[in-house]
C-alpha cells in the first residue's frame, strides 16, 4: 500500500495577540492519499487557510506532526522546510502574485531559475503548462496584458513547473467572476487527471467543493466532517453544472506570511 502523501497528527496553532491566545487550530488529525482531490470548506475563521499554511511549510504548528511523503516536517530546520516546500509543493492563492515586469513564459519558469536552473531546460515544460492551461499563445504576454482568469492559468502552471507532488491552493477563484472560476475548476481536475498531483483546495465556493470526491469541513479550528464521495473524478459537463453558484467571497490569501498574519481571515 503506498504511503500518504499527508499525515497530521494532532495538529495545533496558536497566536498570541495583544496578550490574548487564539487557538486557530484545535488538535485536527488528517490523512490525503497520495493522488487525492480535497476540498477543504467552512465559515471564515475556522483555520482553513492556516491549516493549509502548515502542511504547506509556510507557517509552523505550535503542537502536533505532519509528515510529508513519509518524511517528519515537525522539528526541521527552516532551510530544510524551504529546501522540501520547493521540491515538493506547488502553491496557488487568491491573488496571482505574478512578476508584472516578465511575461508569462517567465513567470512560470520562475521557480526552476530561482532553483538556478537553465532558462534552455525550463523553457520546454513551461510552455507545455501553458498550454495545458489554454494560453500556449499568450506566452509572451506580460500579466497587466492578460485577464484575472489568465493570470490565475499563468499561476497554476508555475506551480506545476517543478512537478510538486502536492498543489496547495487557497482561494484560487475568490477574484474571478462565475464562468471564470468554472473554467479554473475544470483545470484542476484536468491536472490531477493527467499529473496524478494531489490537490488540496480552500474554497468558499460550496458548489465547487461538491463537485469534489472528497470535502473536509472545519469549524471552530476542528475537522467538523470528512466526507468522500468516491474515488472518480467529474466529466467536464458534470463540473460545469456544479459550479453554477458564484465563489463566496474570502479573504486574501497570498499576502499571508509567517506568524500571527498568516490567516488574519481564519484568526478569531
Amino acid at each position: 500500500m503506498a504511503t500518504p502523501l499527508v499525515v497530521v497528527e494532532d495538529l495545533r496553532k496558536m497566536f498570541v495577540h495583544m496578550g490574548r491566545e487564539l487557538h486557530v487550530l484545535r488538535g485536527i488529525d488528517l490523512t490525503i492519499e497520495q493522488g487525492e482531490v480535497v476540498a477543504m470548506v467552512g465559515q471564515s475563521g475556522a483555520g482553513k487557510s492556516t491549516f493549509l499554511h502548515c502542511i504547506g511549510t509556510l507557517d509552523m504548528p505550535t503542537g502536533g506532526r505532519i509528515k510529508l511523503a513519509g518524511e517528519d516536517l515537525t522539528n526541521l530546520s527552516s532551510s530544510k522546510l524551504a529546501s522540501i516546500r520547493n521540491r515538493t509543493i506547488g502553491f496557488v492563492f487568491q491573488f496571482h502574485h505574478l512578476l508584472p515586469e516578465f511575461n508569462a513564459l517567465e513567470n512560470v519558469m520562475m521557480p526552476g531559475l530561482i532553483q538556478g536552473r537553465s532558462r534552455k531546460e525550463l523553457e520546454p515544460m513551461a510552455r507545455t503548462l501553458l498550454s495545458e492551461v489554454g494560453l500556449g499563445e499568450r506566452g509572451t504576454h506580460r500579466p497587466g496584458e492578460l485577464s484575472g482568469g489568465e493570470q490565475q492559468r499563468v499561476a497554476l502552471a508555475r506551480a506545476l513547473v517543478l512537478s510538486p507532488k502536492l498543489i496547495l491552493a487557497d482561494e484560487p477563484t475568490g477574484n474571478l467572476d462565475t464562468g471564470t472560476s468554472e473554467a479554473m475548476h475544470q483545470l484542476f481536475f484536468e491536472v490531477n487527471r493527467k499529473h496524478g498531483t494531489t490537490i488540496v483546495v480552500v474554497t468558499h465556493n460550496l458548489a465547487f467543493a461538491q463537485s469534489m470526491p472528497r470535502v473536509v469541513r472545519m469549524r471552530d479550528g476542528r475537522i467538523e466532517a470528512d466526507e468522500r464521495r468516491g474515488a472518480s473524478l467529474p466529466d467536464a459537463s458534470t463540473a460545469a453544472a456544479a459550479s453554477v453558484a458564484p465563489a463566496a467571497e474570502g479573504a486574501p490569501a497570498s499576502s499571508r506570511g509567517a506568524g500571527a498574519t498568516v490567516d488574519a481571515a481564519d484568526n478569531p
